[in-house]
């Protein structure tokens, strides 16, 4: 069953709707699973759901056609946030949550959600990355999430419950995505264009773990060269490690190399082979926001302020995926001898 594109998560649907309908929707959500299992794209559908104008929101099914529903999905309505960590930064700045120095407590996100819904019924707060928010940020959250404004939803957007500070958890209504089924995998990457062969999008879809943006981190063609070039020098008789090394380190050299701005993104491209890049824009003293375009897909435009919505798809290289590709390696018995350890890692 697919809800409105978004495949996998059917009891997760149930679960809001029943909520919903029985007026017991909780203020505060943890979205914990998987990176690349569409936590992030249900948040903003579900924030189309909470705001269509058309439908009750006890059926949680958004019409798309009104104005809410495609300002949403533009990422231009006035009550839906967006708060996503800075390309340049290692977590979430505080001034996000509370503004600047200078500005402190009169801009950011807990500022924003204080305050009446311009249009809808409701405020819808999303915070993605939230696996790197700080103490700082977290504990700024804190009376927010104590005492949530009325008819607000905030929802944190991260990969594990552990990864949060347990006054964030307890705080939080813990919902759990699982990873998705392999024929989902495969179907969603013919259907995006990530790859046009089905027998290939099976091949990803087996050592994707789950997570559509692994699938097409994957998908490289150099990538699975290097595979086998590893794959063959884990089977000779007696591992050079200093020339095993040193052949990953020019292959890692190499991809970085072929990355068109390492550090930046595309701006033009929205072609769905880049579809699972993820990307933030932040402007000092204001919120960086961002959203999706459609439900099915990854891609997510940057924002930083609310007429402005663009493409930012960050191209993934081969070396951001090595790690993944070996730990999801299953090693096979050939006439040449693989080295069979319990489970190789990047980590040693």
């Amino acid at each position: 069953m697919t809800w409105h594109g978004i495949e996998g998560h059917d009891e997760v649907v149930e679960q809001f709707r029943r909520a919903v309908s029985r007026g017991r929707l909780a203020s505060s959500f943890l979205f914990a699973g998987p990176e690349g299992v569409g936590k992030f794209t249900f948040a903003v559908k579900l924030a189309q759901a909470l705001l269509c104008q058309t439908r009750p929101e006890t059926a949680l099914d958004p019409c798309g056609e009104c104005p809410a529903c495609r300002q949403v999905l533009a990422g231009t309505h006035p009550d839906v946030e967006v708060v996503a960590k800075p390309k340049d930064k290692s977590f979430i700045p505080l001034e996000l949550f509370i503004g600047d120095k200078e500005h402190r407590g009169s801009e950011g996100l807990c500022r924003s959600i204080s305050l009446k819904p311009y249009m809808g019924g409701r405020k819808v707060v999303i915070i993605d990355d939230a696996d790197y928010l700080n103490p700082e940020g977290a504990n700024a959250l804190l009376k927010t999430l104590e005492e949530p404004p009325p008819r607000s939803v905030l929802i944190l957007v991260g990969t594990s419950p552990a990864k949060q500070l347990p006054t964030i958890r307890s705080r939080c209504q813990l919902i759990r995505f699982r990873p998705l089924p392999s024929d989902v995998v495969a179907g969603l990457m013919i259907s995006q264009g990530i790859v046009e062969n089905p027998a290939e999008a099976q091949r990803l879809a087996s050592h994707c773990e789950g997570s559509l943006r692994r699938a097409a981190e994957l998908a490289d063609p150099q990538l699975w060269a290097f595979r086998n070039t590893l794959l063959q020098r884990l089977a000779e008789e007696t591992l050079d490690s200093v020339r095993l090394a040193k052949a990953v380190s020019v292959f890692v050299e190499e991809a970085n190399s072929r990355r068109p701005g390492a550090r930046g993104c595309d701006k033009s491209s929205t072609s769905p082979r880049s579809s699972t890049g993820r990307c933030s824009v932040s402007k000092p003293g204001r919120m960086a926001r961002r959203t999706t375009m459609s439900a099915a897909s990854s891609r997510r435009p940057c924002r930083t302020g609310r007429a402005q919505a663009r493409y930012c798809l960050s191209g993934s290289s081969p070396a951001t995926v090595l790690p993944n590709l070996i730990a999801s390696w299953r090693i096979e018995k050939t006439s040449t001898q693989l080295i069979a350890t319990s489970g190789f890692r990047s980590g040693g």
